[in-house]
């Protein structure tokens, strides 16, 4: 076998295969030192080094530059997919909104768009339905982005980009929980719809918050893309060009830092996106600061959007007609959050006895789902989120699995990091703005 002259093929038969695991520390050290005597290695977590979840990274070092970046993912092993076979297809949403805990909706969203295209229902679905999901989403990638740049800030000493990302995300999370009644992991978005309509006073808060991000975007430039230190920390830095973005995988803001408009929002648009006028930035340098830059103009675009969706609300249905898959069946925000309006419950309490039959049957067994397997994508604020969902004609998911972006761009550690310093490391990983909670589900 001879070597390969692919830089982003990393298969190399000569080279030791280590299987990282908790005990196996004093291995790796002793195996560097005895083949490399002048190389140290570093253990970087597992914890949050770039405060993006529990990862683990152990680095080879020369001096203070990086020669091999190795990743070493599974501490938060949570088993979301698993557990969603011993759920019914609405329950397995509770399960599949924690995944990347900073993109719920689009968790919801890509699931609910499988289990629709196997009910055969599609184009059934509601049109306010479908502009409520485009606008909860959208909010969604800005806060999202609005994290990424609090946290990828804060990791490389500009504490003011944490205070102020987290002060809008805050606006954005009290949108939220007034519409869905919690500030994250919803199970909002279900299969035919969403759990209810928009509650009273929603569409103001949305169109005060338009009002006042754009200007926080701009003070979010004044603040950093000029300032000297931000710009020596992230230009020239985690270098990753087209090439190795698809070589490795690589989507979303890190494939577009690197030219390239994929954006599944118009290639391979859904819930409408395709009605919807929007750019998709780009940048050329495939640097960390090209993809600040990328999310930045990304948070403008999504404003955009997010407006045109206060503009097509059209009163109207949120749920499909057929009974036998809008399920629950009527919603209000309680004290402790979501649940069954009183109207609901004296209606099936007290009037229908054939109303509860019908409410008691979809909560407890669900609704069948043809066999088949499918797979559908959204466009995260991470890149491609794709579910490929099989179903044997029950009422529950034979099998879950998500093509999550944070699992597939942690390839691109090793590319970004090696051969640059070690101090530049949590620049390039924060960078690729990685969320734990999808990587391990």
């Amino acid at each position: 076998m001879t070597a390969t002259t692919d830089p982003y093929d990393v298969l190399d038969p000569s080279a030791p295969v280590y299987t990282l695991s908790g005990g196996d520390w004093q291995d790796i050290v002793q195996d560097v030192a005895d083949r490399h005597p002048d190389r140290i290695v570093v253990n970087m977590g597992p914890q949050h080094p770039s405060t993006h979840g529990v990862l683990r990274l152990v680095l080879e070092l020369e001096g203070e530059t990086v020669t091999q970046a190795r990743v070493v993912v599974g501490y938060l092993h949570t088993g979301i997919e698993k557990n969603c076979e011993y759920r019914t297809f609405t329950q397995a949403v509770t399960f599949l909104t924690r995944a990347d805990y900073l993109s719920p909706f689009f968790n919801e969203t890509a699931y609910c768009l499988a289990v629709e295209k196997l009910l055969g229902i599609t184009d059934q679905i509601p049109e306010r339905a479908n502009v409520i999901r485009v606008l909860m989403m959208e909010l969604n990638r800005i806060s999202s982005h609005l994290v990424w740049l609090a946290t990828g800030g804060m990791e490389i000493g500009a504490l003011s980009a944490m205070l102020y990302g987290f002060r809008e995300r805050e606006l954005i999370l009290d949108i939220f929980e007034m519409i869905t009644g919690l500030r994250m992991n919803h199970e909002y978005i279900r299969p035919g719809g969403v759990a209810q309509d928009l509650p009273p006073g929603a569409v103001e808060k949305i169109r005060e918050f338009l009002e006042v991000m754009p200007a926080r975007i701009d003070e979010y430039h004044d603040l950093l893309t000029g300032q000297p230190i931000w710009i020596k920390r992230l230009k020239d830095v985690g270098y990753l060009d087209l090439t190795g973005a698809v070589a490795l995988g690589a989507t979303g803001p890190i494939m577009r830092a690197a030219g390239y408009p994929w954006d599944l929002r118009k290639v391979a648009p859904y819930c409408g996106y395709e009605t919807y006028e929007f750019d998709v930035p780009t940048q050329t340098d495939g640097d960390c600061f090209a993809r600040y830059l990328v999310r930045m103009d990304e948070m403008r675009e999504s404003l955009k959007i997010i407006e045109q969706c206060l503009d097509r609300l059209r009163p109207g249905p949120v749920m499909v007609e057929d009974k036998k898959i809008a399920w629950p069946a009527k919603l209000a925000i309680g004290p402790d959050g979501l649940g069954n309006s009183l109207d609901h419950i004296r209606h099936i309490m007290a009037t229908s006895m054939e109303a509860l039959i019908h409410h008691f049957k979809l909560v407890t067994e669900g609704f069948h789902v043809p066999p088949g397997q499918v797979y559908t994508a959204v466009e995260a604020p991470r890149g491609e989120l794709g579910v490929h969902l099989v179903s044997d004609g029950g009422t529950r998911p034979y099998r879950v699995h998500f093509r999550d972006p944070s699992f597939v761009n942690l390839q691109s550690v090793a590319a970004v990091c090696e051969g640059g310093m070690v101090a530049d490391v949590i620049a390039a990983v924060a960078s690729l703005d990685p969320v734990m909670g999808g990587c391990d589900r």
